[in-house]
This record gives structure tokens, C-alpha cells and sequence, in this order.
């Protein structure tokens, strides 16, 4: 791990002092997130309502250049000239959230709370992760998303609150934060995952410093 990158992690619980109770499950889904994308794999999201939100934003900060410049390498510039200019470097994700389309379709026609996990099956590959959010831990969308995940050898990083629900018992990485009330643990949700996009970044697009 880069030096950069210990700091981002740190610089979070510092100014967050009520996460150092989960400081080592952060890391570790910093690192199933890494691993992830050595492997070639690709990040997936889900959440209902705020965490709906946060998980549109977490595949916005991957997809693109979040604080830094993310220059195609020389073995990327195989488009346009005016393209290899303005085109950056990606870190493959998707949110399960916004198929607007197939999700109110198979909800018509089947059950509606297996739109995310029909995703995952139709999305997901072994050795990829899931970014599984839920306040309660307990949301039946998402706890099936991370069945079908589990069952494709998936990794599971669950964002939720402290007491984690049954989604804790189905991820590889479980990120309780202290909190109870959903609107206080999305608000805890945001830097965390902020963090964890940073580091990620600058592993794959920082100086190896």
C-alpha cells in the first residue's frame, strides 16, 4: 500500500474519531477492492432511497477521475487523439439502482425484491465486489443481492449501521457504523466511502510514493 493511501485512511478516522471502533473493517474493504481490481474485476452498488443515492455516488467517483487527473496510459491512447485527451482512466463499476427498464419490468412480472440479485446474476463474475448499502441491515433487496453474490463467490462489502442486521452475517467485509438512525449512518456512510474511493484512486493512479 502506498504511503498516500495510509494517509487517506487515517486522515478519515482522525477527523471521524467515532469510526476508529471500525477502522480495520475499512481497510479490509479497501483491500477486497483492490484485489478486485487486480483480478479484473469490476464493483457493483445497491441501496434503497439515501443509499440508493450513495451508491449512484460511489460509482461516480470510480468511473472517472475523483481527485486525480487519471491520464490514459500510453497502452490506452488507441482513440482519436482529440478522445485520448479527454477520456480518463476507469476503475470498472456499476450501480444495480437506475435500470429503470428491466427493474420495473421483472418487478411487474416476477418479485420485486429480487431486482438487485437478478442483476447480480446477470452482472456478476467471481471476483468481483458488491457494495451492499443498508442502514438497517436488514432491507430484503438487499440481503438477496448478497445471497446471490455469496452463492458466485462475490465478495460482499456491506455498508450499514451498528448493529449490521442479517446483511453482517453475508458479507466477507462488514462496515457497521456507530450509529442507529438512518439519516446519521448515511451521513457516516459518505466519508467512508469517500475514503475508501480516494485510497482506491491513488493505488491505481497515484505516484508510488
Amino acid at each position: 500500500m502506498q504511503h498516500k493511501t495510509k494517509i487517506i485512511l487515517a486522515t478519515l478516522t482522525e477527523k471521524y474519531s467515532t469510526l476508529n471502533s471500525i477502522s480495520e473493517s475499512i481497510f479490509e474493504a479497501y483491500q477486497a477492492i483492490v484485489e478486485c481490481y487486480t483480478g479484473g474485476g469490476k464493483v457493483m452498488t445497491c441501496g434503497n432511497g439515501g443509499s440508493a443515492a450513495d451508491a449512484l455516488h460511489i460509482v461516480g467517483e470510480l468511473m472517472k477521475g475523483f481527485a486525480l487527473p487519471r491520464k490514459l496510459s500510453a497502452e490506452e491512447q488507441i482513440y482519436p487523439e482529440h478522445l485520448n485527451a479527454k477520456l480518463q482512466g476507469s476503475l470498472p463499476a456499476i450501480s444495480l439502482v437506475n435500470e429503470v427498464s428491466l427493474m420495473t419490468a421483472f418487478a411487474n412480472d416476477m418479485d420485486p425484491n429480487v431486482v438487485f440479485a437478478q442483476q447480480v446474476h446477470g452482472y456478476g463474475a467471481e471476483g468481483d465486489v458488491l457494495i451492499a448499502i443498508s442502514t438497517s441491515g436488514n432491507s430484503e433487496n438487499i440481503i438477496y443481492a448478497a445471497e446471490v453474490a455469496k452463492a458466485k463467490k462475490i465478495k460482499v462489502v456491506s455498508l450499514s449501521g451498528e448493529c449490521g442486521g442479517k446483511l453482517k452475517a453475508l458479507s466477507d467485509v462488514a462496515i457497521c457504523v456507530p450509529e442507529r438512525e438512518a439519516y446519521k449512518v448515511q451521513e457516516l456512510h459518505l466519508p467512508i466511502y469517500h475514503a475508501l474511493c480516494l485510497a482506491v484512486e491513488n493505488e491505481f493512479f497515484g505516484e508510488n510514493l
